[in-house]
């Protein structure tokens, strides 16, 4: 007992020896002229008293050196003094009473708003030793005069200023200046100050300051490179360079800083390779490299003890497997490697991390399976989206442990079986997103009352059998999707009445049927629903009960049944901005479109059967598509009246007539137009040239247009894509399209342009679809006094032309994009395709028309690795050049109706690739080379009608072909021929044709003559005509097969559709081509692909097709733009 109290008196003895000692250095007595001067400061500075928390108790009535903010000497002398975050606004200039406060030794001003320059007259406080006057709206040059205060240890005059463009400067004086006095400073903060100067000039700089223990310099205009001589500054333990653009490497001599704990180098366009060992200094506690793209490296094995906290390397081309060892680092809490290019399995000593608080692996190539993280329970953010993630969550409580976590994102893998129940007991949890994985399976859960989850992302996965109940017990979920799953059966809306919070709703595209007819609604049911995404529900009507929803944003009820009248109090929701209900049988509005309140920033109508003239615009409207309808008028004169902030104009695949209204020219932020397969007629606008300064795809094919290409595209160019096709357009290629420097597809098909092959676009290097087909272009190919035409050409159709001489491999060598070998499975998807609402996943799909095996297809979209050459029907003369052949990347081949000659070159099998190949009708002799059996993927092939000689190579696919793929050549042999086929000649020569027997003539004549009397009086009799159709289809029928054809008969109403048909154009002068295709399908390629060598599909699940009905009377025409 008296030890304890012996210690007990010795604790108060010497705490009131240290209280007194305290109180006489922080609150002595204050000197009358000391609280004057700073009665006087206060006086002069202009703060706002409701937010000060010291200058506005400043009086007289207390000794000064006990007011907030100020502290003293045994003497009475300021020595001190705190004005930081007082609101303090305007400046203060040499006058100020501050400047007499001559003992103090630290000030801070920080985060004022001064809005003025720095007063030299801080060099009268010569015993500072701290002077901080950061981020308080200091402007202007820093003064020299601060750089004779030779005693200061710590100096921050960091800025924001800089983003408002009215930075701090220290140009001059420069950086050397200011601190080549300062040989004591340990601490030098000037983040923000612009300084702009190269790498060695301010390095040189600091390298006198031996002391320096703490730099940064971040958002300073600084230049690289970075100089290795920092090393030298050995004392460094922070290092924060962040936001300059140094533009090199991060020198090996950085790993030497002895005492470096803090590393910071973001967003400085660093290169090469970092220094591993670097990692491994085992004084290391922070280390960010974020947004240095060109940076390189990988992880060294990481020392066996190390203070690591927190390690960001996202947004680099950081590579590599996560070392085993990273589970060395126990003090690590932040760990950010997203958007880089890691790849491997996730070591399992992650678990060991037991102190990670955020962990974000994104945007990576990561297999395997989801380590535990169940140890690490202070664990608040989870992020592993965007991987090669696979297999099962091992159980449903693998996410037990976790009872700190807030959001977990697994979106974007393969991860498959049930979606653990564990994870919705979790009470902090508030993110859940799972999308975009192969999970099957939902664990109900129960007794989650005290759930916060508010958002619960489950699209794209394969979760199946009816509607988890179970989310009704959500009740803080304010986003739900569970969008593009295989959920199935009845749902009534209002069951999900009970989620009051729920602010968007998506179950689009699942085989759930939902009845939107809300029985207990009432003004509270969904009050705050801003999203409801219901396409693809099986919904009949629209839902009613959304009539007075006034915080409705977004609304998706696309690919619908629902019919009739499309409702007017639609139009009144105040704050509605995306409406789409495409693909539904709407054939009406309810009432005239005047005078709506509408908002609507895009409206999405396409693909129904609404008719009559065209609606009304929404005034404020970006997006616009009314294509694929029945809208049967003129385009207005005033249409430019509703266009003021559309960037999106689809009015396709219409029944709209008239011309080209001028005043479409004044839609100034118009970027794509598409007045597609319609029955406009008259010429182009020449106004509408001009308009691609802003424009950027422009389609008008298949109308009935006139006259000229205006040749007048301005200088600012930016359009990319130009498709006329199947208009009645002459004249040349306008030579002004040259200024189009961006340009990627241009279609002129099927019109009557007369001109050369177009090497006046020989520059434009982004160009990757050129189609010229049936026209009259004649000469040449290729430009030969160039060496870089179209390195991105991807599919080339001139056939149908009058185009002669010899190919011209050295143009072909140029053709980069078709000789990229580079393995087409890895690739990831991607189409030539323009984003029409930026950040809004609205792209607009170029579409193009190629012959392929035999038929033309409509490729609704073009996959940049999809290739494709179609130079038939020409008068192409000489052997088929060798750079042909090198074309690795090609998919369709079209050599066909020309007059080549020599022998097929055996290097055609480095077209692996290929999938179509014809090159009939021409005068090739020789063998077949056997290394055409060596192509996979080759499904048509056409030899037909040459010189070939020889034995068809055995044992190969090529006997999978029919014999009509042989046939034509005189001295082939072999199967699929048959032994002694009449039909293996050589085609009929002009002159043969020429012979022949006036008997027959005559013969025919007579029989003429008979049949049409008997036959004449049935055309004006309708019942006669479908008699006597009916009697010509039989004997057709019956006839034809003898000859090895195939006759199908014509409906008489079908027929009486095609007649009508306005798209259907005469084309008489090329039936030899439209008897291979009466109809146009669409396709889209590398859905799936035969591989004839492994007797296999290969499937890309990546790849989304649009099928025509085989038992449509009417061509299926597909969207070319998507969501």
């Amino acid at each position: 007992m008296r030890i304890t109290l012996v210690s007990f008196l010795s604790f108060i003895l010497f705490y009131c020896i240290y209280i007194n000692i305290h109180i006489s250095f922080v609150s002595g007595i204050c000197l009358d002229d000391q609280q004057s001067l700073l009665l006087q400061l206060k006086n002069n500075l202009k703060f706002n008293s409701k937010s000060s928390h010291k200058l506005k108790f400043w009086n007289s009535s207390i000794d000064c050196c006990d007011w907030n903010g100020v502290a003293c000497d045994n003497r009475g002398f300021v020595i001190g003094l705190d004005l930081s975050e007082e609101s303090i606004t305007g400046g203060f200039d040499n006058t100020s009473s501050l400047f007499s406060l001559q003992n103090l030794q630290k000030l801070n001003l920080a985060a004022n708003n001064f809005s003025s320059a720095i007063p030299p007259g801080f060099n009268k406080l010569v015993m500072l030793s701290y002077l901080n006057l950061s981020y308080a709206n200091f402007v202007g040059q820093i003064p020299l005069e601060i750089s004779q205060l030779t005693r200061l240890v710590t100096l921050d005059i960091s800025s924001l200023s800089y983003l408002i463009g009215q930075g701090l400067k220290l140009e001059n004086p420069n950086l050397q200046s200011l601190v080549q006095n300062l040989t004591s400073i340990r601490q030098l903060y000037l983040d923000g100050v612009i300084i702009s100067a190269k790498g060695h000039e301010w390095s040189n700089a600091l390298l006198p300051l031996h002391g320096l223990e703490e730099l940064t310099m971040s958002n300073c205009n600084l230049t690289g490179p970075l100089e290795s001589s920092l090393s030298r500054l050995e004392n460094l333990s922070i290092i924060i360079l962040d936001g300059n653009n140094f533009s090199s490497p991060v020198p090996e001599t950085f790993s030497n800083f002895r005492n470096l704990t803090t590393l910071s180098l973001e967003s400085c366009g660093l290169t090469g390779k970092f220094p591993q060992k670097i990692f491994q200094r085992g004084t290391l506690s922070f280390i960010d490299l974020t947004f240095n793209t060109n940076l390189h490296g990988s992880f060294p094995e990481f020392p066996s003890s190390g203070d690591l906290q927190t390690l960001r390397v996202s947004m680099t081309s950081f590579s590599g497997a996560f070392p085993y060892t990273i589970g060395n680092m126990r003090h690590l809490s932040e760990l950010d490697l997203s958007n880089s290019n890691f790849n491997g399995i996730l070591p399992n000593s992650l678990s060991n991390l037991i102190e990670l608080r955020y962990i974000d692996l994104s945007f990576n190539s990561f297999t395997g399976p989801i380590p535990s993280f169940g140890m690490a329970k202070n664990l608040a953010h989870l992020d592993l989206s965007h991987n090669r993630l696979s297999g099962a969550i091992p159980s449903s409580s693998h996410f037990e442990g976790l009872h700190s976590l807030v959001s977990i994102n697994l979106r974007d893998n393969s991860i498959n079986g049930s979606i653990p129940s564990s994870l919705f007991a979790l009470t902090l949890l508030q993110e859940i997103q799972l999308s975009s994985n192969r999970f099957s399976k939902f664990d109900e859960f129960i007794n989650v009352s005290s759930s916060v989850i508010n958002t619960l992302d489950l699209s794209s996965n394969n979760l199946s059998g009816s509607f988890p109940t179970s989310i009704f017990q959500l009740r803080s979920l304010s986003v739900l999707d569970l969008s593009f799953n295989r959920l199935n059966g009845l749902l009534q809306l209002d069951e999900l009445l009970k989620l009051r919070n729920l602010t968007a709703l998506d179950l689009s595209y699942n085989n759930i049927s939902i009845n939107v007819n809300v029985e207990n609604a009432d003004h509270t049911s969904f009050s705050n629903i801003s999203t409801l995404m219901l396409a693809s529900c099986n919904l009949k009507t629209f839902p009613s009960f959304l009539r007075n929803k006034s915080r409705l944003n977004i609304l998706d009820l696309s690919n619908n049944q629902i019919h009739g009248t499309v409702p007017n109090w639609i139009w009144k929701l105040q704050n509605l901005q995306n409406l789409n209900v495409s693909h539904n049988m709407l054939t009406d509005f309810e009432g005239p479109l005047q005078n709506i309140t509408s908002k609507l920033i895009a409206l999405d109508l396409h693909n129904n059967q609404l008719k009559g003239p065209i609606p009304v615009f929404p005034e404020f409207a970006s997006y616009l598509d009314y294509s694929m309808n029945k809208f049967d008028s003129v385009i207005p004169q005033d249409i430019s009246n509703y266009l003021a902030f559309t960037t999106f104009l689809s009015l396709s695949n219409n029944t709209l007539q008239g011309s080209i209204p001028h005043s479409l020219c004044n839609a100034s932020n118009l970027q794509v137009l598409d007045i597609s397969i319609n029955r406009i007629s008259g010429a182009i606008p020449s106004c509408l040239m001009k308009m691609t300064q802003t424009l950027v795809v422009l389609n008008l094919k298949m109308n009935n247009l006139i006259g000229t290409i205006p040749d007048v595209f301005p200088p600012s160019c930016v359009l990319r894509t130009l498709d006329l096709q199947k208009n009645n357009l002459h004249g040349q290629i306008p030579k002004s399209l040259v200024k189009c420097s961006a340009l990627e597809v241009l279609d002129l098909a099927q019109n009557n342009i007369i001109d050369i092959f177009p090497c006046l676009l020989k520059n434009i290097s982004t160009i990757r679809v050129i189609v010229l087909r049936k026209n009259k272009f004649y000469g040449r190919i290729g430009c030969p006094k160039t060496h870089g035409t179209w390195p991105r050409l991807q599919i080339v159709d001139l056939a149908f032309n009058n185009f002669s001489g010899k190919l011209p491999g050295k143009c072909f060598t140029t053709w980069e994009a078709m000789r990229s070998d580079e393995n087409q499975a890895d690739c990831k998807v991607k189409h030539v395709q323009f984003e029409v609402l930026q950040f809004g996943q609205i792209y607009y799909h170029d579409s193009v028309t190629v012959t392929s095996k035999g038929q033309q297809m409509e490729y609704v979209k073009i996959l940049t690795v999809f290739t494709a050459v179609d130079l038939s029907s020409n008068h192409f003369e000489g052997e088929i050049p060798k750079q042909l052949f090198d074309f690795k990347a090609l998919y369709v081949l079209n050599l066909s109706n020309n007059a080549l000659s020599g022998q097929i070159p055996s290097s055609i099998g480095n077209l692996k690739q290929l999938e179509s190949l014809d090159l009939s009708n021409n005068s090739l002799d020789g063998e077949i080379p056997t290394q055409i059996s060596t192509l996979s993927f080759l499904s048509f092939l056409n030899l037909s009608f040459n010189q070939l000689s020889g034995k068809i190579p055995t044992g190969t696919q090529l006997q999978s072909f029919p014999e009509t793929s042989f046939i034509g050549n005189e001295k082939l042999y072999g199967p699929p021929l048959p032994t002694n086929n009449s039909n293996n000649k050589i085609r009929p020569t002009t002159e043969s044709v020429m012979k022949f027997d006036w008997q027959y003539v005559s013969t025919g004549i007579g029989f003429g003559v008979g049949a049409g009397v008997v036959f004449a009086p049935m055309m004006f009799w309708e019942r006669g005509k479908k008699w006597s159709n009916g009697i010509i289809d039989k004997i057709l029928m019956a006839i034809l097969p003898l000859f090895g054809l195939v006759y199908t008969p014509v409906d008489d109403d079908e027929e009486d559709d095609t007649k009508e048909d306005p798209n259907m154009t005469d084309d008489s002068e090329y039936n030899e081509e439209e008897d291979y295709w009466s109809y146009p399908r669409l396709y889209c390629v590398f859905c799936s692909k035969f591989d004839n060598n492994k007797k296999k599909v290969i499937h890309d699940p990546n790849c989304t097709c649009f099928h025509s009905s085989p038992g449509s009377n009417s061509t299926d025409y597909s969207d070319s733009y998507s969501y």
